[in-house]
């Protein structure tokens, strides 16, 4: 059986570099009481900020030398904050934190909105905080059902915490407890427990990644697949069904087994998985070609994971993508930000295009995956696209296409993270 064991994580005191800008310390501090708020409840009340009249919801971006919080419906800034490196964001799951990969961890991110129990909304200056997961080379972000799951790609080691737990954890100073699970070997890896206590995380080493074991809640290895060359990505579809990409197909997991979906092509890599919780249909990325050059994608595949098939839809001609492009709306459809400059809807049953919105302006993908290019993520009803060439951001109604907002911004900005208030 796996050891297991508690502990908190190491909170960091006088980081370097964390200040906010003045600008925007002075615009913050305007802000914080201003339009949609309630002075009344006062920073000394005891959630924490003011009370506002609504969820604020918070987009949080990286750029090349620091972070950027905007209000999520205006595009407004809301903070610019100093932090040097290659950063990578991923939304917590809590509504408030965005857990930002650095060199020493998942290092909190407060957005400064959040909701509190009582559903009382409540808004506050936005601060990267001391508190970071431990984590060397941290890696993928996992949210499924009340857990966060952390993979630490230079130990191979999973955390995994309850989400709600780290609601509090600006106001309190201190992380919730969490639960961490070694691996036999470090990688580059991701894990995911599903509801019933199960784990599955990936198998692999410095060479390369081979396939998923499922621990259950004890940690005893109950089942596992190495049929999955260079395992990458997981997402969890309708009735709890679990689907890693593999460099010749998909893997899935429902209730106990795994099950080895073969790419339509003798190379056939799906890298990244774009699901819903209500629908049993995941796309994902899709690359038949093991020579190719660069990161401009025409395929995805499409995986019904209830009759347990594959098949590849081609975009609509002209079009291509890149892994930062591809989201679910809210009612399990696709959309793919194009190199053309358009969200293209498909449907998700069928993967037929079905509506496009012309959005920025034709792009090419990156030289290296890490460099800035426009980017796609939904939350609700709204799609948000960065366009790193013109340092902007919009927001468009991800049903219609309209565009509800767009601002310039001080950077190119790279990643995106949306929190809900």
């Amino acid at each position: 059986m796996t050891q297991r064991h508690q502990r908190h994580p190491r909170r960091r005191r006088g980081l370097a570099g964390l200040a906010l800008t003045a600008g925007a310390a002075l615009a913050l501090t305007a802000c914080s009481g201003g339009a949609g708020t309630d002075a009344e409840a006062g920073a000394g009340s005891e959630a924490g900020g003011t009370t506002a009249s609504a969820a604020q919801p918070r987009v949080a971006l990286t750029y090349d030398g620091g972070l950027l919080v905007l209000d999520a419906d205006t595009l407004e800034q809301r903070a610019d904050i100093e932090l040097a490196g290659f950063n990578r964001v991923n939304s917590s799951g809590d509504g408030r934190h965005v857990l930002v990969s650095t060199t020493d961890g998942f290092q909190v991110l407060d957005t400064g909105a959040w909701t509190t129990a009582d559903g009382e909304h409540r808004v506050a200056e936005p601060e990267l905080t001391d508190l970071v997961f431990d984590a060397p080379t941290p890696g993928h972000v996992v949210r499924h059902g009340d857990k966060t799951i952390l993979f630490s790609d230079g130990t191979g080691e999973t955390t995994v915490f309850d989400t709600a737990d780290l609601l509090d954890a600006s106001s309190t100073g201190e992380l919730p407890e969490t639960e961490q699970i070694p691996a036999p070997e470090a990688h580059h890896g991701v894990s995911i427990e599903l509801e019933d206590g199960t784990l599955l995380t990936t198998i692999g080493d410095s060479e390369g990644r081979t396939g998923v074991r499922a621990l259950d809640a004890d940690r005893d290895e109950v089942a596992r697949s190495e049929e999955c060359p260079s395992v990458h990505g997981e997402g969890t579809t309708a009735d709890e069904v679990a689907v890693f990409g593999c460099s010749d197909g998909v893997l899935v997991y429902d209730d106990g087994t795994f099950t080895k979906l073969p790419a339509a092509d003798a190379y056939g890599r799906t890298g990244n998985a774009y699901v819903t919780d209500s629908s049993p249909v995941m796309f994902g990325d899709y690359n038949s070609d093991p020579d190719s050059e660069g990161y401009e994608l025409t395929q995805l595949t499409m995986v019904d994971t209830a009759a347990k098939s594959s098949s590849v839809v081609d975009l609509p001609e002209g079009v291509a993508y890149t892994w930062k492009g591809v989201a679910r709306t809210a009612d399990d459809d696709v959309l793919v930000l194009g190199t053309d400059g358009a969200l293209h809807r498909l449907d998700g049953q069928t993967g037929e295009a079905t509506d496009s919105w012309p959005v920025i302006d034709p792009w090419t993908g990156p030289a290296e995956w890490q460099d800035s290019h426009p980017s796609l993520t939904v939350v609700g009803d709204s799609a948000y696209v960065t366009d790193a060439s013109t340092r902007s951001i919009h927001r468009v109604d991800a049903a219609t296409g309209e565009v509800l907002a767009s601002a310039e911004l001080p950077a190119a900005p790279n990643e995106i993270a949306v929190v809900t208030g």
